[in-house]
């Protein structure tokens, strides 16, 4: 019986036969877990970010007349910051309730949408912790990259869309009429819909760079293939434009146009991962 090598039979528990140190490690750190245990692990993801998202809601709750008087209804005031800053002549906006249960919903719905806005950066937290065992060390540096920038372009995209988009949008329709005897007075529903659509849809937008990232890490997307279709991600973005802002060319410019600097960014984006997953694949080789 051949006898066996010393450094195999007296190598330390929780050391590889390479002597890379493993530990006594759970199943998810070893990365042996089951499709099952995946499950579980990913349902107690869901519920710990749902719980923070519960938490922030909670706590927006206790400043609901704050919210509802200076967010939601902000914008229909003449004195409202942003339309100093952007030089707009405003007139008063009035809401009227249709509905019997309509002004409720409204204060219920707005401490949810800030709620889910503040608690925002818990969930992404939370999804990251759920990934993070499953990565090598070096990709580990850039999925934290991806999940701080994720945060902050959702909130940056957030706040052009409350602050930029939804002033120039309601002025241009408070102010157009068909004639004098009809009165613009807008529902606090379709009101409160309206800013929610505007903030969160721009949120939304706003990770066009992010969503790059991933694609260029998997190697879907590299920056020649981006530079060569600029000409239709124009239309595209235009169109988007179009859509979110009244048919006004300055508002749809003032909209496009960071629209087109996040395109112009993720090129960018899409050439420094590529040239890092070239550099890795062939330190790999």
């Amino acid at each position: 019986m051949p006898e066996v090598p010393s450094s195999q039979t007296d190598a330390p528990a929780g050391v590889q036969g390479d002597g890379v140190p493993h530990a006594e490690a759970s199943p998810h750190q070893q990365g042996v877990m089951s499709f099952l245990d995946h499950l579980e692990e990913l349902r107690w993801t869901l519920i710990k970010a749902g719980a923070g998202v519960l938490v922030a809601i909670i706590a927006c709750s206790f400043f609901s007349e704050w919210i509802v008087d200076r967010v939601l209804i902000g914008p229909t005031r003449p004195d409202f910051i942003m339309y100093r800053v952007l030089g707009l002549e405003p007139e008063s906006l009035e809401l009227l309730n249709r509905t019997i249960t309509g002004q409720f919903f409204a204060d219920i719905g707005t401490i949810i949408i800030v709620g889910i806005i503040a608690g925002s950066p818990v969930v992404v937290y939370y999804l990251w912790k759920f990934i993070e065992p499953a990565l090598y060390p070096s990709e580990k540096k850039g999925m934290r990259f991806s999940a701080v920038f994720a945060t902050f372009f959702f909130l940056l995209g957030v706040a052009f869309g409350y602050f930029i988009l939804t002033p120039l949008a309601l002025q241009f329709f408070a102010q157009y009429t068909l004639s004098d005897q009809i009165v613009n007075q807008f529902d606090i529903m379709t009101y409160f819909s309206m800013v929610a659509f505007w903030a969160l849809g721009t949120g939304l937008l706003f990770e066009l760079p992010v969503v790059v990232y991933f694609l260029a890490k998997v190697g879907i997307l590299t920056p020649e293939v981006m530079r060569e279709y600029r000409k239709y991600a124009l239309i595209a973005v235009l169109a988007v434009a179009a859509f979110l802002t009244p048919p006004d060319p300055i508002s749809q410019i003032i909209v496009a146009l960071p629209l087109l600097g996040l395109y112009e960014l993720s090129i960018y984006v899409a050439k420094w991962v590529t040239r890092n997953r070239a550099e890795e694949l062939g330190m790999a080789e």
